[in-house]
């Protein structure tokens, strides 16, 4: 499909070396998205195809799905909606569980566009609030109280934990046994980043035993989650199917970027959002 191809797009499938190695004619190859695991970005490079991607089309979107998460988690809305729903009334569980933000310690991993963007909105509830990302300076961020730290500290320490981080070598599961372990009794997870941040195994185990109190997630590995798996019927678990960065905006915007992106190249003009470092 790709052999004869001057511009090649992707969004969800797979272009790796073999699929690299067909394009005869390729000028650039651009992934519908933000995240660029997908494609062998060495592959491309190894080709001269630079590889684009759209960074910054959802950050709105995907900043206020992790505020929609916490709030849903420490307000209980699911449960106390199913209670209601049920014809009961009251608490649908401890009230342990209806938590105040402004009592809470949130740690945010990653502190790209969306890590600030999810910072930025935190702010305002009063929370205490701690960061990690590896190009950080550890202390305060920018005149702020948000403090950036190890993230041995930051799981420690956060009564809520939020990842936005891309799928890198780094990365993939740095949420398994032995970090989950690190997190407080009945702490929360958040994930709108990549399904595979996070051991799926070492979850579930962690979330039947009681030590982690509940998890948002936007994202799994595998996607879908296979019908019946236990996650999908789990009380304290919130579940959304990839679509944190959905809104007519966001759609529109990264339809016409990845557009302009191909018109440039095909016009022979450097474009923008090279990830690979290949500039022909």
């Amino acid at each position: 499909m790709v052999a004869d191809a001057d511009l090649v797009i992707t969004q969800f499938a797979p272009v790796q070396r073999p699929v690299i190695e067909a394009m005869r004619r390729a000028k650039v190859i651009i992934r519908y998205g933000i995240g660029v695991d997908n494609v062998d970005l060495a592959a491309a490079r190894e080709k001269g195809i630079p590889v684009c991607n759209i960074p910054d089309y959802c950050i709105n979107e995907v900043a206020d799905q992790t505020l929609a998460f916490l709030l849903a988690q420490t307000r209980q809305v699911l449960p106390n909606h199913r209670l209601i729903a049920e014809g009961k009334w009251g608490l649908s569980g401890p009230l342990t569980g209806m938590r105040a933000l402004r009592d809470q310690t949130v740690g945010v991993v990653g502190y790209g566009r969306i890590g600030r963007a999810v910072v930025e909105r935190l702010i305002p509830f009063g929370c205490r609030v701690l960061v990690h990302d590896p190009l950080m300076v550890q202390g305060p961020v920018g005149g702020t109280a948000v403090m950036a730290v190890p993230l041995a500290e930051l799981l420690a320490q956060s009564d809520i934990v939020t990842l936005h981080c891309p799928s890198l070598d780094s990365t993939r599961k740095m949420i398994n046994r032995h970090s989950l372990a690190q997190m407080k009794p009945g702490s929360l997870l958040i994930n709108v980043g990549r399904g595979d941040l996070v051991d799926p195994d070492a979850l579930l185990e962690s979330l039947q035993s009681g030590h982690l109190g509940g998890a948002s997630l936007d994202v799994f590995d595998p996607e879908p989650i296979p019908a019946g798996h236990p996650i999908r019927t789990m009380p304290n678990v919130v579940l959304a199917s990839h679509i944190a960065s959905a809104s007519p905006r966001a759609v529109r915007t990264l339809r016409e970027s990845v557009a302009r992106i191909a018109i440039a190249v095909h016009r022979g003009e450097v474009p923008p959002n090279i990830v690979n470092g290949v500039r022909r």
